[in-house]
C-alpha cells in the first residue's frame, strides 16, 4: 500500500475518533444537562410551591433563579417532562434507524453525513434559542442531536474496513468514543456553574459543525468503503494524481466487482457452510438481493439478536430517563449531593473509550490464527462473537441489579457497569451485524434492529407516568421488572454458540462424505 494512502487511512481513523468523541453521543450526557436545565428553570412552571400547599392553596412557582429555590420540594411534573424529553429523543432515534440504514445503503456516506450535520446544527441552535417560556423546544432539539449522532456513528463504522485485522476493534473504539462524548454536556454543566450563559455554550457547539463538513468532503468516501478492501481503492481528496471523479468511478467499480465476487462465491459454497442458514436461490436473478435480505431478517440468528438489542436498549433508556429523579430521591433532595453524583456519572462515561475496545479485541482474538479446514472467515468471526455477546448480557444484568438497589453509594458501581455495558453493546451490535450478514445489507440490518426497539421504548411513557403518579417517584418495582427482563438476553449468545457448533458439525460431516466418495472412487479405479 502506498505511503500516501496509508497516511490517508490513518487520518480518516483519527479524525473519526475526534468526531465520535465530541459530536456523536453528546445526548448521553443528558443527566448533566438536566441539572443545568433545572437550574435555568426549564419546565419550572410545573413545580408546586410547598408553602402554598400548606395554606391550602395550589400556586405555581414561576420565579426562575440560577440556583433552585429551596421552597420547591415537589417537582414531580418537572422531572416527568425532562424524562419525557429524553424518551421522545430515544424513540425518534430508534424509529429512524431503519430508514437511515436504508438511505445509507442506497445513497452513500456523503448524503447521510450532510443530513446529520443539518440535524446537529438545528439541534444546537434550538437549544440556543430556547428559554423557560419555550421549554418545549427541548423535545425537537434533543431528538435532532441524538439522531445526528447515530448517523455520524454509522458512517464511521465502515472505517474499520480500512484495517482488516482490527476491524471489530476499531468499531468498538468508535463506540467507546460515542459513549464518552457525554463529556460535552459535562463541560457545559461545569462552564454554566462558572457563569457562562447556556445560549453561548450551545452557539459555540453549533459553529463546531464546520469540522464535520470538512471531514465529510476531505476524508470520507462519497458512497461506501467496501469489505474486503480492494487493492487500488481510493476515496476523499486527490490521491496519486487522480481527480475526485475518477476516485468515485473506481470506488463504484470496486464495489460492483466485490459484489460480483461475493455472488459467485455464494453460488459455489457448499450447503451448511454459510454463517447464516442455507438461503434459497431465487429463479429471478433480479430479485436475488431482495430475497437475501428477507432471508436474513427472518433467520433465527437475527430474530434472537433483535430480542437482545431491544431489551438492552430498553434497560439503558429506562436508566437515562430515571437516573436524575433516582439520585434526587436517594440523596433526599440534597442538590449538592445530586450534583456530585451527576458529575461522577459523567466522568465515568468518559472511561467508555477505555472499556469499549476490549470487546473488539475479544471479537478479533482469532484473526491471527489459522482457520479450521473448510472454515471461512465469516464463520470464524461469528464463532468468536458469542463470548462478547455473553459478556454484554452479563454486564447488563449486573448493571440492572445495582441500579435497582436503593443504596446511594452503590450507584458508583452502577455508573461503571452502565458505561462498560454500553461500550460492549453498541460496538458489539454493529460488529455482529457486519459479521453475520452480507455487507450490502449492513445499514438496513443494523437499522431495523434499532427501529423495532422503538416499539418497546414507547412503553416508557406509561411507565414513567406510572412511576410519577402511582408510585410517587419511586421506580423500584419497575427496575425489578426490567432486571428480570434482562435475563432473556442470555438466549442470544447461547443460540450463536449452538449455531456455530451446528456449522462445525455440518462441515465435518460434509468433509467425511467427500473423503468417502474419493476413497470409493479410488477403490473402483483399482
Amino acid at each position: 500500500m502506498p505511503a500516501a494512502v496509508r497516511v490517508q487511512h490513518w487520518l480518516t481513523l483519527l479524525s473519526g475518533l475526534v468526531e465520535a468523541l465530541f459530536f456523536t453521543g453528546i445526548s448521553f450526557g443528558w443527566a448533566s444537562l438536566v441539572f443545568v436545565l433545572k437550574a435555568e428553570g426549564y419546565f419550572a412552571g410545573h413545580c408546586v410551591n410547598n408553602t402554598a400547599e400548606a395554606t391550602g392553596e395550589h400556586s405555581i412557582h414561576t420565579d426562575v433563579h440560577p440556583v433552585l429555590d429551596l421552597l420547591i420540594t415537589d417537582c414531580i411534573d418537572q422531572d416527568e417532562h425532562l424524562s419525557q424529553v429524553m424518551s421522545v429523543a430515544c424513540i425518534c432515534n430508534t424509529m429512524t434507524r431503519f430508514p437511515i440504514g436504508y438511505l445509507f445503503d442506497r445513497c452513500g456516506t456523503t448524503v447521510m453525513r450532510l443530513i446529520a450535520i443539518s440535524l446537529y446544527i438545528t439541534g444546537t441552535l434550538l437549544i440556543t434559542l430556547s428559554s423557560v417560556g419555550t421549554s418545549t423546544l427541548l423535545y425537537p432539539a434533543l431528538s435532532c442531536l441524538i439522531v445526528s449522532g447515530s448517523i455520524l456513528y454509522i458512517t464511521n463504522v465502515q472505517v474499520g474496513n480500512l484495517f482488516d485485522s482490527f476491524r471489530s476493534t476499531i468499531i468498538t473504539i468508535y463506540n467507546g468514543a460515542f459513549d464518552s462524548s457525554a463529556l460535552v454536556f459535562l463541560v457545559v454543566k461545569l462552564l454554566h456553574e462558572r457563569g457562562v450563559p447556556l445560549y453561548s455554550l450551545f452557539l459555540s457547539l453549533a459553529f463546531n459543525g464546520v469540522f464535520l463538513i470538512l471531514r465529510t468532503f476531505l476524508l470520507m468516501p462519497r458512497r461506501h468503503i467496501p469489505y474486503p478492501l480492494p487493492e487500488k481503492y481510493t476515496y476523499g481528496v486527490k490521491c496519486h494524481g487522480q481527480n475526485r471523479g475518477t476516485d468515485q468511478m473506481n470506488e463504484l467499480r470496486d464495489e460492483e466487482q466485490d459484489d460480483q465476487e461475493k455472488h459467485k462465491k455464494e453460488e459455489h459454497d457448499e450447503a451448511g457452510l454459510s454463517s447464516l442458514h442455507l438461503l434459497p436461490s431465487p429463479k429471478d436473478p433480479c430479485k436475488e438481493q431482495e430475497v437475501a435480505f428477507q432471508s436474513c431478517v427472518l433467520s433465527w440468528l437475527f430474530l434472537w439478536h433483535l430480542v437482545w438489542v431491544v431489551i438492552i436498549i430498553f434497560c439503558h433508556y429506562i436508566f437515562f430517563s430515571t437516573v436524575n429523579p433516582t439520585l434526587t430521591r436517594l440523596a433526599e433532595n440534597d442538590q449538592t449531593l445530586v450534583s456530585h453524583y451527576t458529575n461522577a456519572f459523567a466522568f465515568t462515561q468518559l472511561c467508555s473509550l477505555l472499556f469499549a475496545p476490549l470487546n473488539g479485541l475479544i471479537m478479533d482474538r482469532h484473526k491471527h490464527k489459522s482457520l479450521a479446514p473448510g472454515e471461512d472467515k465469516r464463520e470464524a468471526d461469528l464463532r468468536s462473537s458469542s463470548l462478547a455477546l455473553f459478556l454484554t448480557s452479563l454486564q447488563c444484568f449486573l448493571f440492572c441489579v445495582c441500579f435497582t438497589c436503593p443504596v446511594l453509594p452503590l450507584q458508583y458501581l452502577t455508573f461503571i457497569l452502565q458505561v462498560v455495558c454500553s461500550g460492549f453493546f453498541y460496538g458489539g451490535h454493529q460488529a455482529f451485524v457486519s459479521i453475520a450478514f452480507p455487507m450490502p445489507h449492513f445499514g438496513k440490518m443494523s437499522g431495523i434492529a434499532m427501529s423495532v426497539s422503538a416499539v418497546a421504548l414507547f412503553l416508557q411513557f406509561p411507565i414513567l407516568h406510572f412511576i410519577q403518579q402511582r408510585l410517587h417517584g419511586d421506580s423500584f418495582y419497575v427496575k425489578v421488572g426490567v432486571t428480570l427482563a434482562s435475563l432473556l438476553t442470555f438466549v442470544h449468545p447461547l443460540h450463536v454458540h449452538l449455531h456455530c457448533r451446528k456449522l462445525t458439525t455440518q462441515r465435518k460431516t460434509g468433509h467425511d462424505v467427500h473423503e468417502q466418495v474419493l476413497t470409493s472412487s479410488h477403490t473402483n479405479c483399482k
